[in-house]
């Protein structure tokens, strides 16, 4: 059995323990809306039709590098229930300024959380957190019930045949909506 962290959480991580996300490379990530609910659109003639929420998901994963510098986008797409994307960690080192508004010595406070503050991290999860959290505050302005499921699935691409496979599998997502394996039928 295992522990609970901090007597709270009572899943295991599903990040690969071996894995340390902010690590440079590339991930396939898919995130899925709560109980495979159709908020961003819907798939007619094998094209994906977008609703205004899947257009602020596809919008906001697009300023996904210019809130976070360090991240590339590969393939993208919006699905009804979910969203599949590639996210390239590109560790840049930078230049120190010495300008007043910059961080002298690479002190970071973290507020309450001091350096253990898990948004200062430059990883995966910091960038999801963030992607999903501005997904929600804007979605709700015009779907008061939208949810993301808690989690997402991440896969550490290893090879560019793998990388090559997995845009192709982006790419024709929306052709192959009926046999994909997050389909939800809209009938009930």
């Amino acid at each position: 059995m295992m522990d609970k962290f901090q007597n709270k959480y009572r899943i295991p991580s599903a990040r690969a323990q071996w894995w340390d996300y902010a690590n440079t490379g590339a991930y396939f990530i898919t995130i899925c809306s709560q109980n495979r609910e159709h908020y961003f659109g819907h798939i007619a003639d094998n094209q994906f039709i977008a609703s205004e929420s899947g257009k602020i998901a596809e919008k906001i994963w697009n300023e996904i590098p210019v809130r976070f510098q360090y991240i590339e986008l590969g393939a993208f797409v919006v699905m009804p229930n979910h969203i599949h994307g590639i996210l390239i960690i590109s560790h840049v080192s930078h230049v120190e300024t010495r300008l007043i508004a910059s961080l002298q010595s690479g002190e970071q406070s973290g507020g309450f959380a001091g350096t253990k503050n898990p948004m200062l991290n430059k990883n995966i999860s910091h960038v999801i957190r963030w992607y999903k959290g501005s997904c929600t505050f804007n979605i709700r302005k015009i779907n008061r019930y939208f949810q993301w499921q808690s989690l997402f699935y991440d896969h550490i691409i290893r090879n560019d045949a793998e990388y090559e496979r997995i845009v192709n599998y982006i790419n024709t997502n929306p052709e192959n909506w009926g046999t994909d394996k997050l389909y939800k039928s809209e009938e009930l």
